[in-house]
């Protein structure tokens, strides 16, 4: 069940290199404007979807399934550009 102001994702890194400096500088980039809270989970490990050392510390290669969540105002907007950008491959392949 999901609350107002909370929003939850599980995605699929599916680019060749994974989540490496240049797709997480961008997932960074997308979000860190928006007011919101946003943190991804991968395998157990949780880290800050708005730090860039943060989400690089997931060494989320090509396959790992990524859970997002975000609590706060646009928290449905952040999941929804996180998600876009790992469908488009963050813009690689």
């Amino acid at each position: 069940m999901s609350k107002p102001g909370f929003s939850e994702g599980r995605f699929i890194i599916q680019n060749e290199l994974g989540l490496h400096a240049r797709p997480a500088m961008l997932l960074v980039q997308s979000i860190n404007r928006l007011q919101c809270n946003v943190l991804i989970e991968k395998e157990g490990l949780v880290a800050d979807a708005k730090s860039i050392m943060g989400v690089l510390t997931l060494a989320a290669e090509q396959g790992s399934e990524l859970i997002v969540r975000a609590d706060g105002p646009d928290a449905e907007q952040a999941v929804e550009a996180i998600g876009k950008l790992i469908s488009e491959k963050f813009g690689e392949d």
